[in-house]
């Protein structure tokens, strides 16, 4: 099987940084991806660093998405909450108005959201949390695009609902047979050879499939790649991805004008 992909975006998660402890290399990162998603303070970043790094992403020419989250800075955002509906919907609309203002300031905008973290592997199945997030987003800004896990159930509902979606698959990540991320907590999670990081993205693009963690093939319809800014060799990883990209003929574009 082949595709007709002739373009495909390369996100990562920035503006994680906060006060004095440093994550990961943000203004590199924005040479190398076409959409960044930008922490909102709720599992990382803070006002300043922020704005850093939405400015250096006007300055690239780079989209930019609300990383928004649970509310979660010990955890990272990694720890599953259940969170009534009246907070969630609250919270992720406060994260969202935070951003659109800071990237105002900067000189650019919110076009989309990711949710991050636990937030993200929870809605990807979960209704409940999933309509809370989705009604959220349309609440705040209805133009904005929801990037969801490729194949996830939260696509057809967050569409059924009215929101544009756009399917993404992750770089660094394993897969499971059903085509859910493997989780963290297990051997193998999360892939740090980048020859092989970047041959499994050539072959998705190309054929819509990966390799599960068992050896079984998946089918992922994806538009967009996501490399992590916090994994080791972040920078290294999405520079591998783009060059074999670009060395079998795909343009690495966001999804959405910036």
């Amino acid at each position: 099987m082949t595709t007709t992909t002739t373009a495909i975006d390369l996100n990562s998660d920035l503006g994680e940084s906060y006060g004095a402890w440093a994550m990961g290399e943000d203004e590199t990162m924005l040479s190398l991806v076409s959409s960044a998603n930008v922490a909102c303070g709720f599992h990382a970043g803070d006002p300043a660093g922020i704005l850093r790094t939405l400015r250096a992403a006007a300055a690239q020419g780079v989209a930019v998405g609300a990383h928004v989250s649970y509310p979660d800075k010990g955890g990272f955002g990694r720890r599953n909450m259940d969170v009534a509906s009246e907070d969630l919907v609250a919270d992720v609309i406060y994260q969202i108005g935070a951003l659109q203002r800071l990237a105002e300031v900067a000189g650019t905008r919110v076009t989309y959201v990711k949710p991050h973290g636990a937030l993200y592997n929870t809605i990807a199945s979960d209704p409940r949390q999933g309509r809370d997030v989705v009604d959220a987003v349309l609440r705040a800004d209805p133009s904005l695009i929801l990037m969801c896990l490729a194949n996830a159930p939260l696509v057809r509902l967050a569409e059924g609902m009215g929101l544009r979606t756009v399917s993404e698959a992750f770089a660094d990540r394993a897969y499971t047979p059903e085509g859910t991320l493997v989780s963290r907590r297990e051997k193998g999670a999360v892939i740090h050879d980048t020859g092989l990081v970047a041959a499994r993205m050539a072959r998705l693009a190309a054929t819509g499939e990966l390799e599960a963690i068992d050896g079984s093939t998946i089918h992922l319809k994806a538009d967009s790649i996501c490399v992590h800014g916090d994994s080791p060799g972040a920078v290294a990883i999405a520079k591998a991805v783009r060059e074999r990209l670009e060395a079998d003929g795909l343009a690495v574009l966001a999804f959405a004008p910036v």
